[in-house]
């Protein structure tokens, strides 16, 4: 590739993915062994656009995957559902990941004092080439370990849980909210906004993962996330707390896991408790709040009763570290 020149969108897709485009959806359809349609949808299902039946846009890499998919479903092991619902997962959670590096990349690599010239464009996606391997291997040893560590949280939640059926589970969930983003955001430009929604998220993230719980998502002010125990929930939420940029609402009970979320009551109870706290507190639901009884350095508090939107009127407790 020419680095004195802005690369194209065909030079773009050689170096990244590494094969030409030599067949028409139908051919690779045809190559596979997979119904046209069965194709078509695992594509969309993973974030691909709908090409005409002409176009000249799939790969030998995009019949072998098409490939595995039939042996997979020959093999009996997973129905048709389950291969399109394991491909929109991995089509969303790659297609984010992807923007989010490839953004990093970018405001790592271009000038920030100058416009950025067609070369310093050449260099980024060349770099990004030779790094390609060594992401790739990354990334598939920290899918592994993840999906590891997913099973092992899912394992110890059905001990806690035994008379729960497997889909619903009870769980510590809470929401860490950002204290006046709305007025901080007007008082930022585009950069330092960015820089203050990456360090919050980055010390949240660090913080529920030291604690071996799970970061659910992100909402730009505000992060998600569960914890198996009450007591993990509570460190977590202590911890992020000390900065007094925060304020948390934590509720425990039973939620649906669906599509790597969270739904249920418990989690809207969560983030209306998150509503009412005032800036560097945690309130927390009374269910929470028994099962942090007795636990060292951890205090619950009744505070009034309060209603919240669509759940009637609440009890809620402020969790504080013990001063004994």
């Amino acid at each position: 590739m020419d680095t004195s020149r802005r690369p194209t969108a065909e030079e773009i897709e050689q170096l990244l993915v590494g094969h030409p485009a030599r067949y028409t959806r139908s051919e690779v359809s045809a190559k596979a062994g997979v119904p046209s349609e069965l194709a078509e949808r695992i594509w969309r299902a993973l974030g691909f656009a709908t090409l005409p039946d002409d176009t000249v846009a799939f790969t030998d890499a995009d019949v072998a995957i098409l490939s595995r998919v039939r042996t997979i479903l020959d093999s009996g092991l997973l129905d048709e559902q389950t291969v399109i619902r394991m491909a929109r997962a991995l089509g969303q959670t790659t297609a984010r990941l992807a923007q989010w590096q490839a953004e990093i990349m970018i405001g790592a690599m271009l000038p920030r004092d100058r416009e950025a010239s067609d070369a310093d464009l050449a260099h980024v996606l060349t770099t990004a080439q030779q790094l390609l391997p060594d992401f790739e291997q990354v990334l598939v040893h920290v899918w592994r370990e993840q999906l590891a560590a997913a099973g092992t949280r899912l394992l110890a939640i059905a001990d806690i849980n035994e008379e729960l059926v497997p889909t619903r589970l009870s769980i510590a969930v809470g929401f860490a909210d950002l204290v006046s983003f709305t007025r901080r955001a007007r008082e930022l430009d585009e950069r330092e906004l960015g820089d203050l929604v990456e360090g919050f998220e980055a010390r949240a993230s660090d913080v529920i993962a030291a604690h071996g719980a799970r970061l659910v998502k992100t909402l730009g002010d505000e992060v998600l996330f569960t914890a198996p125990t009450a007591e993990q929930a509570a460190e977590i939420a202590l911890e992020l707390v000390e900065t007094g940029e925060l304020r948390i609402g934590m509720a425990y009970g039973p939620v649906l896991p669906m599509m790597g979320d969270i739904f249920g009551t418990t989690v809207n109870l969560a983030a209306r408790l998150t509503a009412i706290a005032r800036p560097g507190t945690i309130v927390v639901d009374s269910e929470l709040a028994s099962q942090v009884e007795g636990v060292p350095a951890v205090e619950a508090h009744k505070i009034r009763r309060r209603p919240a939107r669509g759940l009637g009127v609440v009890q809620p407790y402020v969790l504080r570290r013990s001063s004994g």
